[in-house]
């Protein structure tokens, strides 16, 4: 607990319209479940602490005092409850940053997951997408907030009455650390009580390690036990505990799909708690940072969730590890370097890759951690290392001939006598591979074909190669592999369809790199394929999103010379006709086919209209 008081010589800003959009959203559609707002408020003064203890490895200067802690002062004559901490603190520009504005798109996010929840997860919501502050407006008419940030002499006060607009101003503060005073309403003097403020902290942050005291009339009350939850044998934790320490560390609302609670004994030894979600982050999508944000702590104390106790493609995993092996003062240097992470490291994979084979037995329950994660799981087949082979076990795909997801292993069970590779077609959607004219030769033959449809899936079979001796191979390149399924010598083409080949060409020059006739094709006239030797036409799309700058590789143009559109084209051409403009529209078709806009939709359509008049 702390001095502090605040000068006049404020400064006026307003919330950026997404706050009070938020804040509006919160008070209100939250209104019932005020409570809420004594959990978001505790769990940033321990995220403050937390962090302030971390930097403090590399910067003396920021060192915690001796005794820290997390302090809730009751004044009920002033109608005030002040929730102190002695974490890392904020400068004035931090205050305006986390106090004052929010990604637009987390406003949307919010607004819609909100509408959707249950009543029952509505509470969870406000911590989940980072707006906890607000709920303090559920309960007090105006809210004050003094901080000094670790390391600096400077204090500043920032309050507001939650409409429209916020002060900041120069403050003093004795120490580093943060102070939030709620000017209680009339509504809400319940919060001014300390049985209840204790009650509260009871059953949403009793497992938080830093001691939370609550002082009225003199009195202090500790109101945490403090112990971290994972040093406790499974028998001596409830579920609800868990559910309720799965929220705090993910910001999720629901329920795990697993929870992993190991103690790993022997010449390192080591506690986790892992969790895997059972929903997405609402934030994943623009959180394109591809690594692990399991938190490290050492003899039960917080030390960065940036030790990459994870691999990238296992960074859904959320949860701790607490090792009693490395130093409280471990640095930067040593998680990057020491033997005893890089042990704990592989036993946590390894831990982690056969709690998923086990939950892979449940199918319906995997076939929903599938549909989360097994985009980023798969990243592991394209990242070389010991548990490739494990992953290719476990990862599920679509099928031409199968409902829902199937194995590699199913797949190879189920191949012809005479086929000799694992076929696979990659694109955005999976409707359109279902409707592909890639698969109607493969159909035709009762070929199974697996449908790929990750952004991943167009880069790790080439890297992958082989499961159970079986190359995976896409159908885009596999025009000799279905001629021998079809048991068919290479097709000699009639000096008619030559001259259609060579007018084509002639045509479109270099926007292919070649025409031929196809046997593959049943029902469509063309389709577009990739060079033999040159890169799956769904990895070219995905480069080029990437990066604008690659250059387009030209495809090569199949012909199906039993249908009546080319036949027609044929006796045009062998008749003297000009067929230019229905070489683009063959392109644009094909084009469109694949799931690829035409080049010019506009000429295209033109085309179109005059070829239908």
């Amino acid at each position: 607990m702390s001095d502090a008081t605040s000068t006049h010589a404020e400064e006026q800003h307003n919330f950026s319209a997404e706050v009070e959009r938020l804040m509006d959203l919160v008070v209100h559609a939250l209104y019932s479940e005020r409570e809420i707002f004594l959990r978001e408020l505790i769990a940033n003064s321990a995220d403050a602490l937390d962090r302030r203890r971390f930097e403090s490895l590399t910067n003396q200067t920021v060192a915690l005092p001796d005794k820290p802690q997390i302090f809730l002062t009751v004044d009920k004559k002033g109608n005030l409850l002040t929730i102190s901490d002695d974490g890392l603190g904020m400068s004035k520009d931090e205050m305006i940053q986390n106090l004052g504005t929010i990604a637009k798109s987390g406003t949307r996010a919010f607004e819609k997951q909100l509408k959707d929840a249950k009543p029952e997860d509505r509470v969870n919501l406000i911590g989940q997408f980072g707006v906890g502050f607000y709920s303090a407006f559920m309960v007090a008419d105006k809210v004050e907030v003094i901080s000094r940030r670790a390391g600096s002499d400077e204090a500043w006060a920032w309050n507001s009455e939650g409409k429209g607009k916020y002060s900041i101003a120069s403050s003093t503060r004795n120490t580093p650390g943060t102070d939030v005073i709620l000017h209680i309403k009339k509504d809400a003097e319940e919060y001014l009580e300390s049985m209840r403020l204790e009650n509260i902290i009871r059953k949403w942050a009793d497992h938080i390690a830093w001691p939370i005291t609550i002082k009225q009339d003199d009195k202090e009350t500790s109101a945490n036990e403090g112990q971290a939850i994972w040093t406790k044998p499974r028998g001596d934790i409830s579920d609800e505990q868990l559910d309720e320490f799965y929220r705090h560390v993910t910001h999720l609302f629901d329920k795990p799909l697993a929870t992993l609670l190991w103690h790993a004994e022997g010449v390192i030894e080591f506690t986790s708690l892992l969790f895997i979600p059972g929903m997405v982050s609402p934030f994943a999508p623009v959180d394109q940072e591809r690594k692990s944000k399991v938190r490290l702590h050492v003899r039960r104390m917080f030390i960065t969730d940036e030790a990459d106790m994870l691999p990238p493609w296992l960074r859904f995993i959320q949860g701790i590890v607490d090792t009693e092996d490395l130093p409280l003062n471990v640095s930067r240097e040593m998680l990057q370097n020491t033997p005893v992470l890089a042990r704990i490291r592989k036993n946590l994979v390894n831990r982690v890759i056969s709690e998923l084979k086990k939950l892979s037995e449940d199918k319906e329950k995997y076939t929903k951690f599938w549909e989360l994660f097994g985009a980023v799981l798969k990243e592991g087949l394209w990242e070389p290392n010991e548990n490739n082979d494990t992953i290719a076990k476990i990862s599920r795909f679509y099928s031409s001939t199968v409902d829902g997801l199937t194995s590699l292993s199913d797949y190879v069970g189920r191949m012809k006598e005479n086929q000799e590779a694992i076929y696979f077609l990659a694109g955005d959607s999976l409707e359109v591979l279902k409707t592909s004219p890639h698969l109607e030769g493969f159909k035709a033959q009762g070929i199974e074909v697996l449908l790929f449809t990750d952004p991943v899936d167009a880069f790790w079979p080439d890297r992958f190669g082989k499961f159970e001796e079986k190359p995976l191979r896409s159908i885009t390149r596999a025009k000799e592999d279905l001629d021998k399924l079809m048991g068919k010598e290479e097709r000699s083409n009639s000096e008619e369809e030559e001259k259609l080949l060579k007018t084509l060409m002639e045509s479109l020059k270099d926007k292919i790199t070649d025409a031929r006739m196809t046997t593959r094709l049943v029902d469509s006239p063309v389709i577009l394929a990739a060079k033999e030797d040159g890169p799956d036409l769904q990895m070219q799309r995905l480069m080029r999103r990437n990066d604008r700058s690659i250059p387009s590789a030209p495809p090569v143009l199949e012909i199906n010379p039993n249908h009546n559109l080319i036949k027609s084209l044929i006796k045009k051409v062998n008749s003297g006709e000009n067929i230019d403009e229905a070489a683009f529209i063959l392109l644009d078709l094909a084009k469109i086919q694949d799931g690829e806009m035409p080049s010019d939709p506009t000429l295209f359509a033109k085309r179109i209209a005059a070829a239908l008049a």
